[in-house]
């Protein structure tokens, strides 16, 4: 692996290169930028900490916030492809900035794959959408997807406007599964279990049942109907979130809702 530059080591830059590093990426083979003074150790987990870079990278990984991205791209824009160099490839994690954006900053032939991550990159059980401008080859966007693999799932769409999509269902989904685990607490409370007890309940339930849903070939669907005696108390209360004016109908405007402030967010 030739080197990288990692611009922006927060919590998700951060699991990234836990994930490279993990699976035997040198530390001497990526460099990190870190634009915010806050976060700025004279070494990440053995990474060398850089503000001048001067070979060209083959990858610029960008992870920075999405409202410092502007203040970061005049320095990077010399890394991009022109008509005198084949340039970097730019693989981008921030939310709201679409090839379009960067295009704009880096210029008309930059190689940009724009990615939408989740949290549970953290823990490398994440799932990464990824789309990619016109000029990235086949070779670089596997390079792309070997890395965005190393902090878990990697998938691709050729349409840009899916980005909205995605965004809306995996890249925020992590806290409606944490407001599901709110819920179900609250509820237990509410039937007089002490509030204590109800949260380690509903966090165990949902985070067990995520890695049996994680390790079974069978759908979600199923594995519902495998817990589902017919009139036992789950299919008494599958009645009311099944139901009409149940869940599924909260989830589509929710989702709905996510998506249409993400295209508002990409302007």
């Amino acid at each position: 692996m030739t080197k990288l530059l990692l611009v922006g080591c927060g919590k998700m830059g951060g699991a990234m290169l836990d994930g490279w590093l993990a699976r035997g990426l040198a530390a001497s083979d990526v460099i990190v930028a870190e634009p915010a003074e806050a976060l700025r150790p004279k070494k990440v987990r053995g990474v060398a900490l850089s503000s001048e870079v001067r070979e060209t990278p083959e990858i610029v990984v960008l992870a920075v916030k999405p409202q410092s991205m502007d203040g970061v791209m005049p320095d990077l824009k010399r890394f991009a492809a022109d008509g005198s160099q084949a340039g970097s490839v730019f693989l981008s994690i921030a939310a709201g900035k679409t090839l379009k954006y960067f295009a704009g900053h880096l210029g008309a032939g930059a190689k940009v794959v724009r990615a939408m991550p989740n949290t549970p990159a953290a823990v490398r059980q994440g799932i990464t959408v990824s789309t990619a401008s016109t000029g990235v080859s086949e070779a670089e966007k596997k390079r792309c997807h070997e890395l965005l693999e190393a902090v878990g799932q990697s998938l691709w769409v050729d349409d840009e406007g899916l980005i909205d999509h995605v965004t809306a269902l995996s890249g925020s989904g992590p806290a409606y599964v944490f407001l599901l685990v709110e819920a179900m607490a609250a509820a237990g409370a509410k039937l007089g279990l002490s509030p204590e007890m109800a949260m380690q309940l509903a966090r165990a339930t949902v985070a067990g049942s995520g890695e049996l849903l994680r390790q079974s070939s069978e759908p979600a669907s199923q594995l519902r109907v495998n817990v589902t005696s017919p009139g036992g108390t789950t299919a008494e209360a599958l009645k009311v979130l099944m139901a009409p004016d149940g869940i599924q109908p909260v989830f589509d405007k929710a989702l709905a809702a996510a998506s249409r402030r993400s295209k508002e967010l990409a302007g």
